[in-house]
């Protein structure tokens, strides 16, 4: 486990690629957090650190965008499961049948995604202020 003070938009995003750098593919990621918190934000570095096709925004309403890699590495799956209410819906996104090319990013995952297969890695943040965050992950070597 590894605990991070961020303090801007920038510092939660450069996390994130750092956190993208050394996943791989078939990793399975879990963001916790409450609104505002900067899931998103984590998913955008994250899909620097991997390299993948962006924009990287919220799949709030979407519930699951995958991004192509933009060379050979793996996709990402980015999952929005806030309004998913059910296992069944989250097992209808199929998210398992592409996952062994990909590496899944679920925000609200806990409970849900995490039912179906098993994380790599778990993501916690603690909003404090606008810009302040406490990150901790577990899961994973930083």
């Amino acid at each position: 486990m590894s605990e991070f003070v961020c303090v801007s938009l920038a510092d939660t995003q450069a996390l994130g690629e750092r956190i993208g750098r050394v996943l791989k593919r078939g990793d399975v990621v879990i963001l916790n957090g409450p609104l505002g918190a900067g899931k998103t934000s984590i998913t955008q570095g994250i899909a620097k650190g991997l390299n993948v096709r962006g924009p990287i925004t919220s799949p709030t309403f979407v519930i699951s965008r995958i991004h192509p890699s933009l060379s050979d590495g793996p996709s990402l799956i980015h999952v929005d499961a806030y309004r998913v209410s059910s296992l069944a819906e989250i097992d209808d996104l199929d998210i398992d049948s592409d996952l062994e090319n990909s590496v899944l990013v679920a925000e609200w995952g806990s409970g849900k995604v995490d039912a179906l297969v098993e994380p790599t890695c778990v993501i916690d943040l603690e909003r404090h202020d606008d810009d302040t965050r406490t990150i901790i992950v577990t899961g994973i070597a930083l």
